[in-house]
């Protein structure tokens, strides 16, 4: 649900300033419980890729702020994920591989 959403915001599918659905929409569409839509969106509006506007509804954030948000905040933690790692005897080597692998999947 969570994933989805992030996707087609970044897909450009969602365009900035977009509405999405109401909660009850989208649960009523979906057949999902509303609590459910609502801890999405608020995961989502955390991630900034989404802003709430109280009595307004939930917008899609410009493609761009989001990106440079979301890389700087995923890069802290990969780095926090890296020390975490080094920390239990994995080897640079084996992070090096694991990177290089990944970059072939998303190739």
């Amino acid at each position: 649900m969570r994933d989805g959403l992030r996707a087609l915001i970044v897909s450009g599918a969602l365009g900035a300033g977009e509405r999405l659905p109401s909660v009850r929409e989208l649960a009523q569409q979906l057949a999902v419980n509303p609590n459910t839509i609502q801890r999405a969106y608020r995961t989502l509006e955390q991630e900034g890729y989404i802003c709430s506007v109280p009595g307004k509804g939930s917008f899609a954030m410009d493609r761009a702020e989001v990106d440079s948000e979301r890389r700087e905040a995923l890069l802290r933690r990969f780095d926090e994920t890296v020390r975490e790692l080094r920390f239990l005897g994995v080897t640079a080597e084996t992070l090096r591989r694991r990177m290089e692998r990944g970059e072939e999947e998303t190739s």
